[in-house]
């Protein structure tokens, strides 16, 4: 049963006047990426072909993502009014493509996989904690507490399952680690948010430029960013890794990271 359901949203207090429009194009952007959860699912229940238990658990992470993305979908069009999101997520799902057909993960190891989606879980939980918290709009604010809630019950989930894999396949630490790097390079240079966030926000005519895109989508949701988001991101990341959450190196890499954010967000106050 899911946490919370799109009746449980205030969407009577919305207040149009607290809205910042810069926020508008990053929300239709994480409509369209959540709303694709389904896609996800499919891929994930076929790596775990042989493991009822965990596609159980993948098709309700993947619902609970759907509903991330109707909530958000329905706020950006209170928002703005002109936004089609059934036309824009069309868009976006034609030309960006899963490895559906994948039959063992991409990651060379079941273990790979759950660690990458933990990585993942962390990125998103984060980024509604950050939303959340910088948005003023009452109705936004909402919505984003109840994803950012869901993505850290998904970061157990698949830590959970992770554990159990681990067990048998004992993925080494630096294995893990080469996960994980190549899953935040990933995240830098594919084209999963860079594109839906050109297909939410560019006309029909438009180019798509994934750097362009990309650089965009970044300088806008970096100076929502605080350090207790970045120092927490970064606990869960070492966590997965299976490395002290809260010890030196943590501390290190949490000023490493803040650091980045002040500059990309540096970069965006001059754009």
């Amino acid at each position: 049963m899911k946490s919370w359901t799109l009746a449980d949203i205030p969407w009577d207090r919305f207040d149009p006047a607290k809205v910042d429009p810069e926020m508008i194009r990053v929300i239709k952007a994480a409509a369209m990426v959540e709303f694709n959860g389904g896609d996800y699912a499919t891929y994930l229940c076929k790596v775990f072909h042989d493991d009822p238990e965990f596609q159980a658990a993948a098709r309700y992470w993947a619902d609970e993502e759907v509903q991330h993305g109707e909530a958000l979908a329905q706020w950006a069009r209170m928002a703005d009014p002109s936004f089609d999101f059934e036309t824009r997520f069309k868009r976006f799902t034609d030309g960006f493509k899963l490895p559906l057909d994948a039959a063992a993960s991409v990651r060379g190891s079941r273990t790979g996989e759950l660690i990458a989606r933990c990585i993942v879980e962390t990125g998103t939980s984060s980024y509604y904690s950050a939303l959340g918290e910088a948005s003023q709009e009452p109705v936004l604010k909402a919505i984003c507490r109840n994803i950012a809630a869901d993505e850290f019950r998904h970061y157990k989930l698949f830590y959970t399952h992770m554990k159990r894999y681990e067990a048998v396949e004992r993925l080494g630490v630096f294995s893990r680690a080469r996960v994980i790097l190549g899953r935040l390079i990933e995240t830098r240079g594919d084209d999963e948010l860079p594109f839906a966030y050109f297909c939410a926000n560019m006309p029909p005519s438009a180019h798509y430029d994934r750097r362009s895109s990309g650089r965009a989508y970044a300088r806008k949701t970096s100076r929502y960013y605080r350090p207790h988001h970045i120092e927490r991101a970064i606990g869960m990341v070492l966590k997965a890794l299976g490395l002290k959450p809260n010890g030196r190196l943590g501390q290190m890499l949490s000023a490493l990271a803040q650091r980045w954010f002040a500059f990309e967000a540096a970069r965006a106050a001059r754009a």
